[in-house]
């Protein structure tokens, strides 16, 4: 039989562990309860301060994009365009039924005026699953593209030091681009193509670094005289660059639409 003292060390142990194991607890769900509040905190999307919603039924083949720090406005532009914009894809990026390209909307947003860019593109992201009850996943596709590659002759450029701005800047006049690159790297000259095509182009050249380059083309097929006579943009590619575009299938990641509505709820 134990003897007092024995007894005492024994009541004296198992308070002790109670207490720890009481005390470990509340730690647990301190810090249970923080970490589910930090998801909640990292779940909210930034969304406009204020937004006005309307369907445009003007007719109008015209639509615009105009703004002010804090302030947007979209005017005619399809359902279509602003989930491109939204998600920053192409066209052929989306899967969704047709009449996204038929039905149009003016929308006027408020926003805090240092709103970073990025953040702009999560409001409109918000406002679409909030008045269009827009719902989408991610899918990666193979579909018909390029990809850019290194021309027989090789490569023609030399790249440059990466310090100082770079950029990119495309002008014309309809009949004849010429986009002007600073320190630019080939998977953002595949971005460029891409945009100009309207067919994906991913970069396979195994070119790194950045690179200054000067790149006149024409969009127009039968623009092959005169004063403003430019090469096709796969041949300009390939006499100033050393790169050709090879028609191949390609990885593209699209947005599937699982659910949205078509007109939004009232504003």
């Amino acid at each position: 039989m134990a003897n007092a003292s024995t007894t005492s060390a024994y009541m004296f142990s198992g308070g002790f562990l109670f207490a720890m194991m009481r005390r470990h607890s509340i730690v647990k769900i301190v810090f249970l309860a923080a970490g589910t509040f930090a998801v909640h905190a990292q779940a909210v999307r930034p969304a406009y301060d204020v937004a006005s919603v309307k369907v445009n039924v003007s007719g109008s083949g015209d639509s615009s994009t105009r703004g002010t720090p804090g302030h947007i406005v979209f005017t005619n532009q399809t359902l279509k365009h602003y989930i491109e914009r939204a998600y920053n894809l192409k066209p052929f990026q989306i899967a969704g039924p047709d009449w996204l390209e038929n039905v149009h909307f003016d929308i006027v947003a408020k926003y805090p005026p240092d709103t970073k860019n990025e953040d702009r593109s999560l409001m409109l992201q918000s406002l679409l699953e909030d008045r269009f009850k827009l719902a989408v996943h991610r899918e990666s596709k193979e579909m018909e593209g390029y990809a850019l590659v290194v021309a027989k002759g090789g490569f023609k450029l030399q790249s440059v030091d990466a310090g100082g701005n770079g950029g990119t800047n495309t002008n014309g006049n309809g009949h004849v681009l010429t986009l002007t690159a600073k320190k630019t790297s080939m998977a953002e000259l595949a971005g460029i193509i891409t945009n100009n095509l309207s067919e994906m182009v991913v970069d396979r050249t195994g070119v790194e670094g950045l690179y200054d380059f000067a790149l006149r083309w024409s969009p127009d097929e039968q623009n092959s005289g005169g004063a403003d006579a430019a090469p096709s943009l796969f041949t300009a590619i390939q006499e100033t660059l050393g790169l050709r575009l090879q028609a191949q299938k390609v990885p593209v990641n699209i947005v599937v639409i699982d659910h949205i509505e078509r007109e939004p709820t009232e504003n």
